[in-house]
């Protein structure tokens, strides 16, 4: 039995990152010898322990082959014969498929120091292909590493078009989908993960409400970007400087969409954009499952954000009922 730290604390480290969760594979082992020296074992579709003493993550070294659509259309062999380097092949990216030893050696058969030191995120072999969850995990590896030059590789690239084309990202579950969304959010550079998304073509699967805000225009007096879904990267980049909360980061996301719904003989005026844009977000809080604390904020924010710009303008009595619309005496 041989064990060895993988994925993203050997990648934190590399990189001189805090290391916050450390995973462990173990290679050489049965199910069974683990029990018997204490660990507990979690989860049913593949052999994942929990260290009796710290209650970190080991699992069994193991394989997958691809056997129906979809992000669990996989069957696993997680045998005692399976390889270190067989191990890390499954793995997404290059930079979350080393290892380390418990004397500190490095172990790197797809280059991921190369990629860490050319700050690239690529696949470690064609099949990243097979699972289209990976197409929103690289972008939210870009949203959360952009900040330090990282970009996706060309070729990767191509591959996350391929499973766009393929029709497989709807396959995805909601919860999902959310559960990246709502990381890249919080990362460093949410306006990354839409970005890559878009360049890849996902973006208009899986958040076509977005995507429609790209080439619309906007006035240039109050917004000499012009583009909408420009001006949207631009209010992501800044809400981020200023929380990490990510209900504020969601409904800055989604706060123009109804400048997507407007009429367009009309651009790049978009009067009645703040009401068109809810029932947008409540199509895209059916869909992708949004908890309600997270929609409820969003669609207050989609609907009076532009009487804040006028707020220092109105009378007393205006400014109240804005404030009692939003609730601030009840959720200050």
């Amino acid at each position: 039995m041989k064990i060895y730290l993988v994925g993203g604390a050997v990648r934190d480290k590399l990189l001189g990152l805090p290391v916050t969760d450390r995973d462990w594979v173990v290679v050489g082992a049965r199910q069974n010898e683990m029990l018997d020296v204490g660990f507990a074992q979690v989860g049913n579709d593949f052999p994942v322990f929990l260290h009796p003493q710290t209650k970190e993550e080991y699992a069994l070294a193991r394989t997958e082959r691809k056997t129906a659509p979809g992000h669990t259309g996989f069957v696993f062999d997680a045998n005692e014969t399976v390889t270190l380097e067989q191990d890390l092949a499954r793995r997404d990216l290059t930079i979350n498929a080393i290892a380390e030893t418990a004397d500190g050696e490095l172990i790197d058969p797809y280059n991921g120091q190369d990629d860490l030191a050319g700050r690239v995120l690529r696949h470690v072999s064609p099949a990243f292909e097979e699972d289209p969850l990976r197409v929103l995990r690289v972008a939210r590896f870009a949203a959360r590493f952009h900040s330090l030059g990282f970009r996706v590789a060309p070729e990767t690239n191509a591959i996350m078009r391929k499973i766009v084309h393929s029709g497989e990202l709807a396959s995805l579950v909601s919860e999902r989908v959310w559960q990246e969304l709502a990381k890249a959010l919080v990362s460093k550079s949410p306006d990354a993960f839409v970005t890559v998304l878009r360049d890849c073509e996902a973006l208009g699967i899986v958040l076509p409400e977005i995507d429609a805000l790209f080439g619309v225009p906007q006035p240039a007096k109050f917004h000499p970007e012009i583009d909408t879904g420009v001006h949207l990267l631009m209010c992501l980049q800044q809400a981020r400087l200023l929380s990490d909360d990510p209900q504020v980061l969601y409904a800055t996301l989604v706060h123009d969409v109804g400048k997507g719904a407007t009429d367009r003989t009309l651009w790049p005026s978009h009067k009645g954009h703040e009401t068109l844009g809810l029932p947008l977000l409540d199509a895209i809080a059916a869909r992708l499952k949004v908890p309600n604390d997270f929609a409820k904020l969003a669609a207050l924010v989609c609907e009076h954000h532009t009487k804040l710009h006028r707020l220092e303008q109105v009378d007393a009595d205006k400014a109240l009922a804005l404030l009692e619309a939003i609730d601030v005496f009840r959720r200050p």
